[in-house]
């Protein structure tokens, strides 16, 4: 089962944490911190596999990691997973969000982390993965953009009721103006007492 899946930069701010688990707050904070120590000290050709930190559960949990650009991706899962098991799903996560965001970078797991966590959830939840066949995943993300595209156009839709009543009294005013009104001074001096 995987107990928390974690991304974070070179500095250690976390970009994205998901426990599967309830774990308090202050402990998860702790635990991004202490994984961080953990990931961030190890040379880039050492094996990505290494025991979990004493706060996540050491030697029964194993840390499963890559270091794409600027950013850590952290899997940490118990003795029942496999290590390959688990490098191929983070390798699938990582590429399906370099093509929803083209280019993935570090921005858009800050801007887009909704669609982020839609993406995860479709590869794993509750601690279980559930899919690992990126034509599935890209299929259930077009048609949650379908979904946006469609709810936006609702979301417009108060938009441009308000546009057309303001068109509809620039027209009435218009209209008004256009009324001919007698001179109101020679109107008076043709009224007869």
């Amino acid at each position: 089962m995987i107990k928390a899946i974690l991304v974070f930069n070179n500095h250690g701010k976390p970009r994205l944490s998901k426990f599967y688990v309830h774990i308090s707050e202050e402990i998860q904070q702790q635990i991004v911190k202490e994984t961080f120590h953990l990931v961030s000290k190890r040379d880039d050709n050492v094996c990505n596999f290494l025991e979990g930190g004493s706060l996540i559960g050491g030697a029964d949990y194993k840390l499963i990691y890559r270091h794409y650009a600027t950013l850590y991706f952290v899997f940490c899962v118990d003795s029942s997973e496999s290590e390959l098991g688990i490098l191929d799903l983070i390798q699938v996560f990582v590429e399906t969000l370099d093509k929803c965001f083209e280019n993935v970078c570090e921005l858009d797991l800050i801007f887009h982390v909704d669609k982020v966590h839609f993406i995860l959830n479709e590869l794993v939840m509750g601690g279980m993965v559930l899919e690992t066949n990126m034509t599935e995943i890209f299929t259930r993300i077009d048609e949650q953009n379908k979904l946006e595209r469609q709810e936006a156009g609702l979301s417009a839709a108060p938009a441009r009721a308000v546009s057309a009543v303001k068109n509809m009294n620039m027209n009435i005013s218009q209209q008004i103006k256009d009324i001919k009104l007698p001179d109101l001074p020679q109107a008076i001096k043709d009224l007869k007492f």
